[in-house]
C-alpha cells in the first residue's frame, strides 16, 4: 500500500539504502499516519491529497478545510440513507418469506421479480 501511495503522489518516493531498502523518515511516518487515519474516517485517496496541501499549506484557510470534511460528511449521509433503504427492502422481504418447508419464497421471488416486493405500510 505504501508504494501505491508513492506511486498517486500522496507520499514522496522514498530513499534507498545501499541494500535497496527503502528508508522512510519521521516525516514520512507522519503522513503515513494521517493516510490511515483520514483512510479509517472514509476519505477518497483524492481528498486526501487535497488535505495533505492543506496540511502542508501554512497559508492555508481553516474553511477550506472544513469545506472537505463537510462534503465528506454529506457524502456519508447519502451512503448511510442509501444503505437504510436497503435494509427496509431486505427487511420487508425476510418479513414476508414464510420460511418453511413450502418451496415458495417471498425472497426469491423479490429478487426475480421487484414489483412483486410487498409494500410496507
Amino acid at each position: 500500500m505504501i508504494r501505491h501511495y508513492e506511486r498517486i503522489g500522496l507520499l514522496p518516493e522514498a530513499g534507498r539504502s545501499v541494500a535497496g531498502y527503502r528508508l522512510y523518515g519521521t516525516q514520512d511516518i507522519a503522513t503515513l499516519r494521517f493516510i490511515r487515519q483520514s483512510r479509517e474516517l472514509g476519505f477518497s485517496l483524492s481528498r486526501i491529497g487535497s488535505l495533505l496541501g492543506l496540511r502542508d499549506n501554512r497559508g492555508r484557510k481553516s474553511c477550506d478545510v472544513r469545506r472537505l470534511a463537510e462534503e465528506h460528511l454529506a457524502d456519508i449521509g447519502r451512503k448511510l440513507a442509501e444503505l437504510q433503504a436497503m435494509q427496509d427492502a431486505l427487511r420487508t422481504l425476510v418479513q414476508a418469506c414464510h420460511g418453511d418447508d413450502a418451496p415458495d419464497c417471498a425472497i426469491l421471488d423479490g429478487l426475480q421479480n421487484p414489483d412483486a416486493l410487498p409494500r410496507r405500510s
